[in-house]
């Protein structure tokens, strides 16, 4: 497959480094504690962690800025055709990365089947799609203002919705907020997430209204970047308007918290506003001094984002599956890492290692003009 159009390097950079640390940030060693910058924040508040899955909705509103441009030039259901196969592509994807090996072996080393009955439905590549699709359907259909405005109005009836239809003395809690009722309603405790010891969905049906901004303020800022180049005044606006998000975020955190597993609308505004800031300091660093030396080892993540991100989920099971009584995950851990590098940093040093070999998948396919795109 050919590769994309040329690009502006800093979005291809910025890109990658979004899929890098996710991988560094999913993938910590088993049998040690992670650095606390390299975990989630428990429910309120924020850590550098937390950047890292709305930056990669950030990047997919920047890739479409460049997309876009041939819808205007096709028919409505060849449009409508383009983004409900991606959609559906992307959401498959995610929802068989959840169900995948399939199976699984009981206590007493029987291989069993897997059922849908408990598989998880939503998860990030299924937001991916569907914030994918929503953005890509108002940018398509209503003017810059409206969608502006649509956005706005997402935000702050997501603020309203929380308030109104959740539990009225902590309508911001983890089982009592109106998006926890939506998911038990509509899709079951079985199918929802239990990392957190209860049933309760992190990627929810309600919080995927607020996280589409993150995609729609993505694009915004692709198409700006496009029509003002990589000059001193593009990356001023995208500084000082990054800030502002910033501010508004920090106040809006005191009546309705910043919080990545309920997608806060303030939380939005706060990744967006890093986001900015960050693609700022990019093109400064990139564009316009040309400091571009240590970029290609990012780029080869933004070319096959997708596709690396996939290996990175998989690669683990697909390797305990051919080994099951070894556990390899935690066995490498356990009996490298930890010795030469006990506690946080052997932790680190094994995401850091695991991010190492998938990016040489990615180097191979790009050596060899491979470009996986759905």
């Amino acid at each position: 497959m050919n590769p994309s159009p040329q690009r502006f390097l800093s979005l291809d950079v910025f890109r990658g480094m979004t899929v890098c640390f996710m991988i560094i940030v999913n993938t910590p060693g088993r049998g040690a504690t992670p650095f606390g910058i390299l975990e989630h924040a428990r429910w309120h508040g924020f850590t550098p962690t937390d950047l890292v899955f709305p930056s990669f909705l950030f990047a997919v509103g920047n890739a479409m800025s460049f997309t876009m441009k041939k819808f205007a030039e096709m028919q409505t259901g060849d449009v409508l055709l383009k983004v409900f196969k991606r959609t559906c592509v992307i959401f498959l994807l995610g929802f068989l990365l959840y169900w995948f090996p399939f199976f699984s072996y009981d206590k007493t080393g029987h291989m069993v089947f897997s059922p849908f009955s408990h598989t998880r439905v939503l998860g990030v590549l299924q937001r991916i799609a569907l914030c994918y699709c929503i953005a890509s359907l108002m940018v398509h259909f209503l003017s810059t203002r409206t969608v502006i405005m649509t956005s706005v109005v997402m935000l702050l009836g997501y603020w309203i919705i929380l308030l109104v239809y959740g539990d009225p003395s902590d309508p911001f809690s983890m089982l009592g907020n109106a998006g926890q009722y939506l998911d038990k309603a509509v899709l079951g405790e079985h199918h929802l997430y239990h990392g957190e010891g209860v049933a309760f969905d992190p990627e929810g049906i309600l919080s995927t209204i607020p996280s589409c901004v993150n995609v729609i303020i993505g694009y915004l800022t692709g198409v700006f970047i496009q029509k003002k180049g990589k000059g001193y005044e593009t990356i001023a606006k995208l500084l000082l308007t990054g800030a502002l998000l910033v501010l508004v975020a920090i106040c809006w955190n005191a009546v309705f918290p910043i919080n990545k597993k309920l997608w806060t609308s303030s939380f939005v505004l706060v990744t967006c506003g890093l986001d900015l800031i960050l693609i700022g300091a990019l093109i400064y660093m990139i564009e316009v001094l040309s400091w571009d030396k240590w970029t290609k080892f990012f780029t080869v993540f933004g070319k096959n984002p997708l596709f690396i991100y996939l290996v990175s989920e998989v690669l683990l099971t697909v390797i305990d599956l051919i080994f099951p009584k070894l556990h390899f995950y935690k066995w490498i851990n356990e009996s490298f890492f930890q010795v030469i590098a006990p506690g946080p940093v052997g932790s680190l040093l094994f995401a850091l290692c695991f991010m190492l070999v998938c990016w040489l998948v990615g180097y191979i396919l790009d050596k060899r003009k491979i470009y996986v795109r759905v």
